[in-house]
């Protein structure tokens, strides 16, 4: 296609934009006629796909089933990569109509992943090439096309990837599934301990009961789990936190870990070629990182390559919440003395200093570090998820126990506080009440965030809400639905006990985070994965 010059400004304007869309073949392009020319050449016999089949697929393989698709880098998503961008979106940093295209492009690579699953479940193999594979090697994506041709293409952990659905193991109350589900993945399956959890999993999900099993994660039957796109695993983390006993993963609590190592190792060819982990920071550093070291060499046995990387919810909500994350890839076949070898990292926000020196340093732990975005800057303020309660309602606590919060807290927060009060404006705070030297003290955040929500069993260990200005001072605790809005599910259905609902959320992923990690990590690779291999039927 000949190139549109762009405007003066150095900007594609909404006419130059036209032009290269009226200029667009969707078939016969030149890397398709060169793909044909080479499979003309090895005498492979070839028809045009109908227009009827999903996705509409390039070329048929007829006789052996096979579907081709011949896929441009730009409209599906691959570019980006090409050059070395972190982002899709950095690919129109410049672009006035940079909203439209990441729609349109990631519409795309949703529909590469829905068309592909579908002509997989009416037993076609499919294979998808980038047009850039094509032009580079020819003859390689005719070798590959030729070996799936001879010898089918067996079903196996590769080919669950476009179907994108997800057993959730330590589901709790499902926040992980909502953050998945609404960057296009499906829930397969959901296992937790908990039937509190999963009561209020049930209010959430219409689907429950079929999807929800109640059991110990190191006893539950290995053949009832579905096959799916991605595991994941929110494990305890009571004895990895560095508020807890720091027992690591033999504690009685996070040791649930190896109870998914055995449901994975478990399910042999049947095991989901993606893996994702959270927890806690303190898991990085439990045991001087031996709890880490060893986690992430139990995932390679399995033949997962690993990446870790730190996000804290502040980036998208006003709560202060740091959680480790780490994917696992499934590689067929892993070199079992394969040379161990440095990783080079940089230092980042989501990979600081601490995390990259354990990358760095632990080169027998095979790796594979993805490069990836910065996440936003959070700007939400803690005032923009608590609920307009009156002065006169009855959460808020009397003047007397108002003061004495005050009287408790030090004289340095004391200060500050006197300052909000003093002012001419409402102004909000979190603050916890903890025991500091034997003695009661209530610690004040004025930063515009909420502290860490934490798995509260009784009054005592709720955050409070803290309203001061106009010569007045309020106190309060977190309500359920506050909670809610600081994990960044505003509608969710409270139905249950208020300390079981706060129990509950403490106890849960942040749902933006986990859209983000969709959204730049997940999909992103499932659109890579899904090219450049012969993907069975399943």
């Amino acid at each position: 296609m000949a190139p549109v010059k762009a405007s003066p400004e150095g900007v594609r304007k909404k006419r130059d934009v036209s032009a290269i869309m009226r200029r667009v073949r969707s078939a016969g392009t030149a890397p398709e006629i060169l793909f044909r020319r080479a499979l003309r050449e090895r005498g492979l016999r070839y028809k045009i796909a109908p227009s009827n089949l999903p996705g509409k697929p390039d070329l048929l393989l007829s006789s052996q089933r096979i579907a081709v698709f011949i896929d441009g880098d730009f409209w599906h998503g691959g570019q980006w990569r090409r050059r070395n961008l972190p982002a899709l979106e950095d690919q129109f940093r410049r672009t006035p109509s940079k909203a439209y295209w990441l729609r349109k492009i990631r519409r795309n690579m949703a529909r590469d992943c829905a068309s592909t699953a579908a002509l997989q479940k009416e037993g076609w193999t499919v294979l998808r090439f980038w047009e850039s594979q094509i032009e580079k090697d020819p003859q390689g994506c005719v070798d590959l096309t030729e070996r799936a041709a001879e010898r089918g293409a067996a079903p196996g952990p590769s080919s669950l990837l476009p179907q994108k659905s997800f057993a959730e193991f330590f589901a709790g109350i499902g926040l992980m599934r909502i953050g998945l589900e609404r960057r296009g993945w499906a829930a397969s399956f959901a296992n937790d301990i908990d039937s509190r959890k999963q009561t209020m999993y049930r209010a959430r999900f219409p689907d429950a009961d079929r999807r929800f099993l109640l059991g110990d994660v190191h006893k539950i039957p290995i053949r009832i789990i579905p096959s799916a796109t991605l595991a994941t695993a929110s494990f305890p983390c009571n004895d990895l936190s560095l508020a807890g006993p720091r027992k690591g993963l033999e504690g009685r609590q996070s040791s649930a870990f190896w109870g998914f190592i055995r449901v994975l190792n478990g399910m042999k060819r049947r095991r989901p070629p993606l893996v994702l982990l959270e927890n806690v920071p303190g898991f990085l550093t439990s045991h001087r990182g031996a709890d880490f070291h060893q986690a992430l060499l139990a995932l390679n046995r399995l033949g997962y390559r690993v990446d870790a990387f730190i996000l804290d919810a502040a980036r998208f909500v006003p709560q202060s919440r740091r959680r480790i994350f780490v994917i696992g890839l499934l590689e067929y076949p892993l070199e079992e003395r394969e040379e161990p070898r440095k990783i080079e990292v940089e230092e980042s926000d989501l990979r600081p200093k601490g995390l990259a020196d354990f990358i760095r340093t632990r080169s027998e732990i095979r790796w594979r570090i993805r490069p990836l975005p910065a996440p936003p800057q959070g700007e939400g303020r803690l005032e923009s998820i608590l609920e307009d309660l009156p002065e006169s309602a009855p959460e808020w606590w009397s003047a007397d126990r108002a003061k004495e919060a005050l009287r408790q807290m030090s004289p340095r927060r004391r200060a500050r506080a006197e300052e909000m009060i003093a002012g001419k404006g409402w102004r909000y705070a979190a603050a916890f009440r903890r025991t500091r030297q034997g003695k009661p003290m209530v610690e004040l955040r004025d930063d515009g965030l909420a502290g860490c929500l934490r798995t509260s069993r009784g009054g005592s260990s709720r955050q409070m809400i803290v309203k001061a200005g106009k010569g007045k001072f309020f106190v309060r605790l977190l309500t359920p639905r506050e909670c809610a809005r600081l994990m960044g599910a505003d509608d969710y259905p409270i139905t249950a006990p208020v300390n079981q609902a706060l129990f509950g959320f403490g106890d849960a992923v942040c749902v933006p985070v986990i859209e983000w990690i969709a959204e730049y990590y997940l999909n992103p690779l499932v659109n890579e994965l899904i090219r450049g291999r012969p993907l069975g039927s399943v």
